[in-house]
């Protein structure tokens, strides 16, 4: 163990807990917040093509890029949260083990991802969505996409890792660097070179190249654990570890993709712009929670040291220190996007009943909003600690469970209204179950020996 990661270890289960969660959660923040505004500019640069048809292939393909980012958080998370209680532990050998064994997993996979991708192409583009309409669209922006599918996941890999380390800061210098660039790309290849709705692809995948080469670099600075191809280990071991750490975020980011499937499916009947609609809500959305996600990327770190070294009272304190102000803050959010709600779809879609549909879409979703700080919380600590089967259920749940069934059974008995309400429905029966089993988990703590 060299001084610097000494160092880290005791900064990790010493300082006091929320000095430590605020200064590992503000990069992380500003990635997520960057990070969402990268997510949202391909559909507001998009939008100004002055085509529902094409705002609607970005959202359509949204599905698949929440796949490939579900690969990058199994391993990412699977990977990390390993990494981060062994570092509690002081066991280097197997943290350094599993940081290249998750890294190169994940590299492989999304190659695999590009070339089925590539190979059924336009059966992939109609099966996430796509009408008649839509289809030529999704097709020239998915091909793309796919290309960039082994670095997005290996990116995610390498974020993820770092973070887990304690060192946000270099994660955030990769991911924000690369959604700056993409801000950038975007106007320049979709109306300079008149690239269109590929443009928008183009520049997702370069700059998340970008991304990749930073973070890889990040990955050989300071005390951070090395990604070297030696330290690969092809072992049932390691890879129970991989899915026991990353089977919730494979859950949910799966699921999130399966639900925008159904919710585009829901959608259809209804026309392009309730297609456009519902995706430009999904990023208004997730840049609302984005810094609510970051907060909690913060704690995870200092969860996992500390219970890696049975310091339990400070995963405790950690936990409910994030609760407290994630929820003050998204009441703060959902006032807002609920009072701003038909200007905020308009700034990516200028169409009347594109604003009709999506408004009343934000506004009920907002409802429901400050019931995510319990829920994400929940589900980073139980997943951090290790306790797979709640915090997969939990995972499952919002996005999967409860969303996949609701979609279909309120816009059969509510029409479209149905199709927005899904969302709200949904996080309320989420955090029904969420309570409970979060405070048996937390109980369960109580009466662990502590180190």
């Amino acid at each position: 163990m060299d001084e610097k990661q000494e160092q880290t270890y005791h900064e990790m289960t010493e300082t006091p807990v929320g000095r430590l969660i605020f200064r590992l959660a503000v990069p992380c923040i500003i990635s997520m917040l960057v990070t969402s505004f990268y997510n949202m500019a391909d559909t507001f640069f998009v939008g100004m093509l002055k085509s529902n048809s094409a705002t609607g292939a970005v959202g359509v393909v949204f599905s698949m890029m929440a796949i490939i980012q579900a690969v990058g958080f199994f391993f990412g998370h699977g990977s990390g949260n390993f990494i981060s209680r062994e570092l509690g532990r002081h066991n280097f050998e197997s943290a350094s083990n599993m940081a290249a064994t998750g890294f190169f997993s994940a590299l492989a996979t999304g190659a695999v991802i590009c070339l089925l991708g590539q190979i059924f192409l336009e059966p992939l583009a109609s099966f996430l969505g796509s009408t008649p309409t839509i289809l030529p669209y999704t097709k020239a922006y998915l091909r793309v996409i796919l290309l960039g599918a082994p670095w997005m996941t290996a990116s995610l890999v390498l974020n993820n890792q770092l973070r887990f380390q304690g060192s946000a800061a270099y994660a955030m210098v990769g991911i924000a660097s690369g959604a700056i660039l993409n801000i950038g790309l975007d106007p320049l290849l979709i109306f300079v070179f008149d690239l269109g709705v590929a443009g928008a692809a183009w520049a997702t995948i370069i700059s998340q190249f970008v991304s990749f080469c930073l973070l890889l670099v990040g990955c050989s600075r300071g005390g951070n654990l090395h990604i070297h191809p030696s330290r690969v280990q092809l072992k049932w071991f390691y890879y129970s570890m991989i899915i026991r750490g990353g089977l919730p975020s494979l859950a949910r980011q799966g699921l999130a993709s399966v639900a925008t499937i159904c919710l585009n499916q829901a959608a259809k009947p209804y026309g392009d712009a309730a297609i456009a609609a519902m995706g430009v809500v999904q990023r208004i959305m997730m840049f609302g929670g984005s810094a609510m996600i970051g907060f909690g990327q913060g704690f995870q770190p200092v969860c996992g040291f500390n219970y890696g070294a049975k310091l339990y009272h400070r995963v405790k304190e950690g936990f409910f220190f994030c609760v407290k102000l994630s929820t003050v803050f998204l009441l703060a959010i959902s006032t807002l996007g609920s009072l701003l709600a038909p200007h905020l779809i308009a700034l990516f879609r200028d169409d009347p009943e594109v604003i009709q549909y999506g408004a009343t879409a934000l506004r009920l979703q907002c409802l429901t909003l400050c019931l995510s700080g319990w829920i994400v919380m929940s589900n980073m600590m139980l997943q951090t600690i290790g306790r797979t089967g709640p915090a997969t259920f939990l995972a499952m749940a919002r996005q999967g469970i409860f969303f996949i069934p609701l979609v279909f059974a309120l816009s059969s008995a509510f029409q479209f209204l149905g199709v927005q309400m899904t969302q709200p429905c949904s996080d309320l029966l989420t955090f029904a179950c969420a309570v409970p089993i979060q405070i048996h988990a937390l109980r369960e703590m109580s009466r662990l020996p502590s180190g």
